[in-house]
């Protein structure tokens, strides 16, 4: 009896299989090149986005005190805190020990700690660089820029899962059944714009798992029919729609009144959830600056104010404001912008760095060194040199490819359309899901989890979806 690979169940789905690769160079331009288009106004009645921006920082209160707690210098050489190796959720901060003193410190309960540092984790707010606790780049900017506090809340959102438990007993596979499911409740509850009876929301919720399964039975393209996950029995329906909309209220997207007459409960969407839902429903971009200016601008917000241009309008960018610096401070302070927490600045930092060409190559080549940088100083090498900017990536070695599109996800989610995260799994130089996935979590990114969440939240397909969320929750809690 011949043995099966761990992940052939997988590999012989055909809807597990990434589309012919792209090369590396076409997704960094596809991650900075975004579609120009008016953007649409929100439904009347959506709160100014500073007002939302403030519900978020309510919302997330206590994660980021205990991410600026975390991440503070600690000891008596002022470095970093240390943190867990594993980063689990079972293990917050570096141990019981560290949750205690952050809860004396912070005047919170052990409890409150261990949840305000899974949801500051979730949220973006800190990264874990080998045992290091760092602050994320929207927590840099947490108390100047509402639209990193709304990609965070936002990111928070499409995490609900992780961050409240499902319920004992239930199978996996009627959990995710759930989850993929609940857009469908939310868009019901958007298009209401009002409060809907639970028992309207369990019927929607029966229907789309039904659609689920049946999409589920369908027979992939190399004719072995999708192993189906062990359905939820009807009568736990009830129970697991109550833990998606707890779920979803615990982290500010909907509230839920719990004395609603003899009709039963209703839920209703704040205005944080329904503004997020019509976000999705657009796939807009919240984050884009206008060029306007950029030459007087520090490198960050000349990068930014760059970012939805196409390449060549952006070049012209780059060379005026190169022109009003010596190339000297330009460069360093490009490269400081590039050692930053946000990927997108990272990579266009460097399409600025290309402009600059030979004066700075001695810097870039020093960059090799660094670990965030490598893959990017590379390819920059690499195109300097005279190769083909679609045959550069063949300069990286596979671990170097793929912490790169890791990061280019990481971009694209932050900054992008759900659309090109979509698209951009066609860049990854693995075949198939399950490896490229493998790979994903041997790098060890710390953006990690951020991106196969989002990932799964954007997919439309289900297996596809299904299989990047349960990627997700293993590296979140630290499993094989």
């Amino acid at each position: 009896m011949t043995s099966r690979k761990p992940d052939e169940p997988f590999a012989r789905n055909s809807r597990l299989r990434l589309v012919r690769p792209r090369s590396l160079a076409t997704a960094r331009r596809a991650a900075t090149t975004r579609r120009t288009r008016p953007a649409p106004r929100p439904p009347e009645g959506t709160p100014p986005r500073a007002e939302l921006a403030r519900q978020a920082r309510l919302v997330l209160a206590d994660a980021v005190r205990i991410a600026r707690w975390a991440a503070a210098p600690r000891g008596p050489q002022g470095g970093p805190r240390a943190a867990a190796a594993d980063a689990s959720a079972s293990a917050p901060l570096d141990g019981p020990a560290a949750a205690e003193r952050a809860a004396a410190d912070l005047d919170l309960t052990p409890a409150r700690v261990r949840a305000g540092w899974d949801r500051a984790r979730l949220a973006g707010l800190v990264e874990l660089h080998g045992a290091t606790v760092r602050p994320g780049w929207r927590l840099q900017a947490w108390d100047r820029d509402d639209s990193a506090v709304l990609r965070g809340w936002v990111a928070l959102l499409d995490a609900w899962s992780l961050v409240h438990p499902a319920p004992e007993g239930v199978a996996p596979g009627a959990v995710a059944e759930v989850v993929e499911a609940v857009p469908q409740v939310l868009s019901l509850l958007q298009l209401s714009q009002g409060p809907v009876l639970v028992p309207a929301l369990l019927d929607l919720l029966g229907q789309r798992v039904d659609e689920l399964r049946e999409e589920r039975c369908e027979v992939p393209g190399d004719g072995v029919p999708a192993p189906a996950a062990p359905p939820a029995p009807a009568e736990r329906l009830p129970a697991l729609l109550d833990w998606a909309l707890e779920g979803l209220a615990e982290v500010g997207a909907l509230t839920l009144d719990p004395a609603a007459g003899p009709e039963g409960r209703h839920a209703t969407l704040t205005p944080l959830g329904n503004w997020a839902v019509w976000v999705k429903l657009e796939q807009i971009c919240v984050a884009a600056q206008s060029p306007a200016g950029n030459i007087e601008q520090s490198a960050a917000d000349m990068l930014r104010g760059c970012a939805r241009l196409t390449p060549g309008p952006a070049r012209d960018e780059y060379r005026a404001w190169l022109a009003a610096r010596t190339l000297a401070g330009a460069v360093a302070e490009l490269l400081a912008v590039a050692r930053g927490e946000d990927a997108l600045l990272r990579g266009l930092a460097f399409e600025a760095l290309r402009v600059v060409g030979a004066p700075a190559e001695a810097e870039v080549r020093a960059a090799v060194a660094e670990p965030s940088l490598r893959p990017y100083a590379l390819l920059w090498l690499a195109e300097y040199d005279g190769t083909d900017p679609d045959d550069a990536p063949e300069v990286l070695t596979r671990e170097e490819a793929t912490w790169l599109w890791v990061d280019t996800a990481a971009a694209v989610a932050d900054h992008g359309e759900s659309e090109l995260l979509v698209r951009h799994l066609d860049s990854a130089v693995q075949g198939t899901v399950p490896a490229l996935l493998d790979e994903i979590r041997a790098v060890g990114h710390p953006r990690t989890v951020q991106v196969l969440v989002a990932l799964a939240a954007a997919h439309p397909d289900p297996a596809l979806a299904k299989a990047v969320r349960r990627a997700a929750f293993q590296v979140h809690t630290g499993g094989a």
